[in-house]
């Protein structure tokens, strides 16, 4: 199963402060804990939202708005990918995550689709295409390497 790891935002991550050598050093322990145990499939940390920017959809309408956002506790300010056994191993490792923000903070845990959660709407055409096109990203990906 693959679960998407969120680490919320707060002020300071919003503010681009970058973390200080310590947690620098705990989150690179606990990233290598995950590599060696197979559970890792990527990782990052995202600028703030003052260099991102949203599209809202409306009907064939797209809005652009630019960065910053208001809402802090609404934005995501890193991720994991990881692949586990069932979401009891992913809050398990969650727990074991060096606090991210040094204070009170939340990680969420979410549950990845797979292509047999979608049921007969992904017919055998886009389960083909599906897995083409992840055949060819993994490959680009290989590549880079």
């Amino acid at each position: 199963m693959k679960f998407m790891i969120l680490i919320k935002a707060d002020k300071n991550s919003e503010a681009g402060v970058i973390p200080d050598e310590r947690l620098l050093t705990e989150m690179g322990k606990f990233n290598e804990e995950l590599v060696k145990a197979g559970v890792m499939l990527a990782g990052e940390g995202l600028h703030p939202s003052s260099k991102g920017a949203r599209v809202r959809f409306s009907g064939s309408k797209r809005t652009v708005m630019d960065g910053p956002f208001t809402e802090v506790k609404e934005l995501i300010a890193g991720f994991w990918m990881w692949e586990v056994k069932s979401r009891e191993e992913a809050i398990e490792w969650v727990k074991r995550i060096p606090n991210p923000m040094g204070m009170e903070s939340e990680v969420e845990i979410r549950q990845v689709f797979t292509a047999d959660d979608f049921g007969p709407a992904l017919t055998p055409e886009l389960r083909a295409q599906e897995d083409r096109l992840r055949a060819e990203t993994t490959q680009r990906l290989n590549n880079r390497s």
